[in-house]
């Protein structure tokens, strides 16, 4: 174990949150601890910083965010990075997702996330109850949630700097196949794929990933990449697992990913196993 990091990186779902996309009182009152401690805290985590405020408690602060894999990095309000998907390949996949029937959400920075409107029947078939066994509570509720309240759907592209595409589908198979077509697209244009669950794939600008975040936010603030800590549990967290000095897995990550890393947690994320692992390590 790393007995004195200076830096602590968290992923959202499935670490600090639990599986209906709420991060508990606990996490945020060890985080403040660590943080009165002077030992920087970072979340690091897929979702886009427009999808992080409704899911804290009030008063939650770090010290900063790491976004949409990597793809952008905030402190405060001030971005200390952002990297954008081009128009070009914006267009491009979207008429094959079109093609594909692929439910897609489109991430421009400071804006609502878009999908189309002439894509909408087919967006909202994916969504529609009963929810399939193997999709996890979170993202069924954050996807319909999303088709409810969060998407702008628009009649054109509009913008030109976009920080993520998020892709879901209800069958494992109809998401592998997509996988598969992305793959094909990659020989003709540059881009970075990434999953963090079965049913979902994101693209986002080639060689970028939580751990390229990592190197950016760690630069921003002076620290070294030694003595780094990061918590995570699936495959998008991969990169920042295996970049920081020591890396856990919670208890609810899938077996690769455990295999991967220093240590497990003892509890999963529904029962506050960030906040448990945090408070054991650190005394507090």
């Amino acid at each position: 174990m790393v007995l004195n990091p200076k830096a602590i990186f968290l992923d959202m779902d499935g670490t600090v949150l639990n599986h209906f996309n709420k991060v508990s009182i606990h996490t945020k009152e060890i985080i403040d601890e660590l943080r009165n401690r002077g030992i920087f805290v970072f979340i690091a985590t897929g979702r886009s910083a427009g999808e992080i405020s409704g899911v804290v408690p009030p008063g939650f602060q770090v010290d900063g965010l790491i976004t949409s894999n990597g793809m952008a990095g905030y402190v405060g309000d001030e971005a200390v990075y952002e990297h954008s998907l081009s128009l070009e390949l914006v267009e491009r996949i979207i008429e094959k997702a079109r093609t594909n029937n692929v439910y897609y959400e489109l991430f421009p920075y400071g804006r609502p996330r878009i999908t189309l409107k002439q894509d909408k029947v087919y967006v909202e078939d994916e969504v529609k109850d009963p929810k399939p066994e193997s999709v996890g509570i979170n993202e069924w509720l954050s996807r319909k949630q999303a088709v409810k309240e969060e998407i702008d759907w628009k009649e054109n592209i509009e913008g030109s700097a976009f920080s993520k595409f998020y892709f879901f589908a209800r069958s494992t198979e109809h998401i592998d196949h997509w996988k598969d077509e992305l793959d094909q697209l990659k020989k003709e244009m540059n881009f970075t794929t990434s999953i963090s669950s079965i049913h979902n794939v994101e693209v986002m600008v080639a060689n970028v990933n939580k751990a390229t975040g990592m190197k950016q936010m760690l630069q921003h603030f002076g620290l070294s990449e030694e003595n780094t800590l990061a918590i995570g549990d699936s495959n998008n967290d991969l990169p920042m697992l295996e970049y920081a000095s020591y890396s856990v897995a919670m208890k609810n990550a899938a077996d690769l990913i455990k295999e991967k890393v220093d240590e497990v947690t003892e509890f999963n994320c529904d029962e506050d196993g960030v906040y448990h692992f945090l408070k054991a390590k650190f005394d507090l």
